[in-house]
C-alpha cells in the first residue's frame, strides 16, 4: 500500500496497515522483519478494532528494537 493510499485510509477509525512491503519472517518465525507485526497480528488486522491496530502499532518500533539489539 503506497503512503497516499495509507494517508487516506487513515480517517481516524481507520489505522493503516503498517506494511512495507518487505514480508519476512525472523528467524524464529515470531515476527516480520519488515513490519514487526506477529503472523496472528498480521492474519487479524481486518478484524481488528482501531484500538487494538493502535495498540500493535505502538508496540512495534520497540519490537523491531529489541530484535536488532546484539
Amino acid at each position: 500500500m503506497s503512503s497516499a493510499q495509507r494517508r487516506a485510509d487513515d480517517d481516524g477509525d481507520n489505522v493503516p496497515s503498517p506494511c512495507i512491503s518487505i514480508c519476512v519472517l525472523d528467524a524464529s518465525q515470531s515476527y516480520c522483519t519488515g513490519c514487526g507485526r506477529t503472523l496472528r497480528e498480521i492474519a487479524a488486522w481486518t478484524d481488528m478494532s482501531a484500538d487494538e491496530k493502535r495498540a500493535v502499532v505502538a508496540s512495534l518500533a520497540e519490537r523491531l528494537a529489541r530484535a536488532h539489539t546484539p
